[in-house]
């Protein structure tokens, strides 16, 4: 299958897919608050989706690693791959004072200390934060 025919089946899916470490109670209630906040809901263009899951797997290919993910990933109606805290800049608009945010993010400064501190707490996650108590389905 081209790299053509992967963006055009990953976009038909749906308009972007939000993948997270559903293992991480940080990643887990990040993502809870982004529901409260109406994304990912019915009608959204934003979908969740577990790392450890099929669905991820086959939407991520060859940036699948097994394991923990060392990011979050944002996939694109395009079929582009965001990593890290790019993935979560496209949903940041419309949580409180999130204009403000992205505007600051044009600082190169500021822009570098949020990588930095987005890689290192992904880095420690389990340490601070814990694992996620397993829903019951």
């Amino acid at each position: 299958m081209s790299l053509d025919e992967k963006a055009t089946e990953r976009g038909s899916e749906q308009a972007c897919l939000l993948i997270y470490d559903g293992e991480c109670r940080l990643c887990v209630s990040t993502k809870q608050a982004l529901e409260r906040a109406g994304v990912g809901q019915t009608g959204s263009d934003i979908r969740f989706l577990p790392y450890l899951s099929d669905e991820a797997k086959r939407v991520l290919g060859e940036s699948y690693r097994l394991g923990r993910p060392d990011m979050a990933f944002l996939i694109q109606p395009s079929g582009e791959i965001r990593r890290g805290l790019d993935a979560f800049l496209p949903l940041v608009p419309s949580l409180p004072g999130g204009r403000f945010l992205l505007w600051s993010l044009r600082i190169p400064l500021v822009r570098s200390f949020a990588v930095w501190g987005y890689q290192v707490i992904a880095r420690h996650r389990y340490r601070l934060f814990g694992v996620a108590p397993r829903s019951r389905s």
